[in-house]
């Protein structure tokens, strides 16, 4: 099997298709969490919201780059969105999550390995593979964010 679609399968893992790893995806968090729920603020911590759309803000940059587009996210924006205030809206961005990670899936896997090795954007940024697989990392990092987050909100809700 090709690196690209392994590396392709592995993101897909974190985001939608299977808990190998974490024993849980982002979909099988998110599919039995209402808008509620995913904007119960707890403390100082970010809401299951507002770590979905920082994870999505991530895909869509790269995705963005792996269409022809530049890579225009920062860091300091990626957590900007507006509030989620119904059902629908939280649908939405779910959705847009599911489609975009798919889209970056379907493009990694194309990827060749030269590819995956050249630069991306900018040498400071390092290659492609590089990128895609700190990408993958970080949906790890806050999907244990959610995890440990829908354990302490109520399922009342």
């Amino acid at each position: 099997m090709k690196s690209s679609v392994q590396i392709a399968n592995r993101f897909r893992e974190v985001i939608v298709s299977d808990t190998w790893v974490a024993g849980t995806n982002f979909k099988d968090q998110l599919a039995n969490t209402n808008w509620q729920q995913a904007t119960q603020k707890i403390d100082s911590l970010n809401t299951i919201a507002a770590l979905t759309s920082h994870i999505h803000y991530y895909i869509s940059g790269i995705l963005n780059v792996l269409e022809g587009g530049t890579l225009d996210i920062r860091d300091k924006f990626s957590f900007d969105f507006p509030p989620v205030n119904s059902q629908e809206e939280w649908q939405k961005v779910m959705d847009k999550l599911w489609n975009d990670a798919e889209k970056l899936a379907n493009l990694v896997a194309q990827m060749t390995e030269e590819k995956l090795q050249s630069v991306f954007t900018d040498k400071k940024y390092g290659s492609y593979q590089r990128n895609i697989d700190a990408m993958i990392e970080h949906c790890y990092y806050h999907l244990g964010q959610i995890v440990l987050l829908k354990k302490l909100i109520p399922d009342s809700q």
